[in-house]
Formats: structure tokens, C-alpha cells, sequence
């Protein structure tokens, strides 16, 4: 499965990367996300372990993150269910206050009982997650005129 997702928003590129980056703060405003805990986290890198349980679908994956702070952010697997997992957010700056959040994501489950019961509500998670991010930053930082959320068209590449 490949995501592909972008949002002009009222909030400064640094705000939402921090947003992002924050992994241990998932549990507040993901509905999905049981817990949170990071293992390892400097300038470059945050490394997270992830427990997901929405709807009965129960797992945990570990993430290790390359960064750029206030720009990039990769997403990459480091333990988990998966065999393919891998994504990246962009945050452009666009003036002072605003900033174009880009976010690509490609996941494949790794065996297809997990692929059957735990797919369908991975790909709910995946296909909400920039507006899960901006709806944060609405109650963090407070509403501004209002952001919009574009879905870019799946890529034509091969999943």
C-alpha cells in the first residue's frame, strides 16, 4: 500500500515537525495508538516503539527515524510486522506562520493472517494520519483560518 498526502497549514514548519517528531505524545491524540515509548532520540534520530489496538487489532512496531529538523523526517521499520515499511514527511516552510506538509508512506504486511486482520485497519490509520497531525495543531497552537488537506493521487509505481 502506498499514501501519499499533503496540507497547507497556518503553522510554522518547526511546530509541526516537533509535532511529528514527538512520538511519546501519539497516545493523547491517536485513537489508535496504546502506547508510545521512545528508546533512542539526539539531533539526527528519534527511535520509537509503537503499540497499536484499535478495534481488537493488536501490535507493536519499532521505528527508527532519520531527521532533519525542521524539514525531513524518514520513517523507517526497525522491528515489527511488516515487510515493507517505509515513509518520509516534508515540511516546507511557506512564509513565517504556514508550512506544506508533505507525507509518502509504503507498508506491506509481512505474513497474510496479519495482512487480513490487521490491513484493512492499518490502512484506516495511514490514510488519517496528516489530518490526525493537523487537528493536533489546531489544539495545541489553536485554530487558524482554516487548513486544507489535499490527497495526492496514488503513485503509479508498483507497491
Amino acid at each position: 500500500m502506498e499514501i501519499r498526502k499533503s496540507a497547507l497549514v497556518n503553522y510554522a514548519a518547526e511546530s509541526m515537525f516537533d509535532l511529528v517528531e514527538a512520538a511519546e505524545h501519539y497516545p493523547a491524540f491517536l485513537p489508535w495508538c496504546a502506547g508510545a515509548t521512545i528508546l533512542a532520540r539526539d539531533e539526527s534520530v528519534v527511535v520509537a516503539d509503537i503499540a497499536v489496538d484499535y478495534h481488537g487489532v493488536r501490535f507493536h512496531f519499532t521505528t527508527r527515524n532519520p531527521k532533519r529538523r525542521p524539514e525531513w523526517m524518514a520513517v523507517t521499520l526497525e522491528r515489527g510486522p511488516f515487510r515493507r515499511f517505509e515513509g518520509e514527511w516534508c515540511l516546507t516552510p511557506l512564509g513565517s506562520s504556514g508550512c506544506k506538509i508533505g507525507f509518502t508512506f509504503r507498508y506491506e504486511f509481512d505474513a497474510a493472517v496479519v495482512r487480513t486482520l490487521a490491513g484493512p485497519v492499518f490502512d484506516r490509520i495511514a490514510n488519517t494520519f496528516v489530518d490526525a497531525f493537523v487537528a493536533r495543531a489546531e489544539d495545541v497552537f489553536g485554530a487558524r483560518r482554516g487548513p486544507s488537506v489535499a490527497p495526492v493521487p496514488p503513485s503509479t509505481k508498483g507497491a
